[in-house]
């Protein structure tokens, strides 16, 4: 799959995480005041898109493939805890089907 790149070196490559990582990520969150961590890092970007993404209802297996997971059961296993609570769509949906149908008259 080749997709446009947000992030690129000088020359319109794909960039190393560890070189965004040491020359542009942790300048600024030090610049913000925050101490450079793991929670701080990169890979609570990764974590931000996935739970975003969960969040707006997509599929366990679309996020997979978004995140270059071959099996949607890692995905499930390491992301599960950030997938919003469904009771409350499952109600309005069985509550919907059974609503009567609006008057057109």
């Amino acid at each position: 799959m080749t997709v446009p790149l947000i992030f690129t070196t000088t020359r319109r490559g794909a960039i190393k995480l560890a070189t965004f990582d040491d020359k542009s990520w942790r300048p600024v969150v030090r610049a913000a005041g925050i101490v450079p961590t793991r929670v701080t890092g990169t890979h609570a970007l990764r974590h931000f898109y996935a739970s975003a993404l969960l969040d707006a209802g997509e599929s366990i297996k679309a996020l997979a493939s978004y995140l270059g997971h071959s099996d949607p059961g890692f995905t499930l296993r390491v992301y599960t805890h950030l997938m919003p609570a469904s009771e409350e769509r499952t109600r309005r949906a069985i509550d919907d089907l059974f609503q009567e149908p609006s008057s057109t008259d």
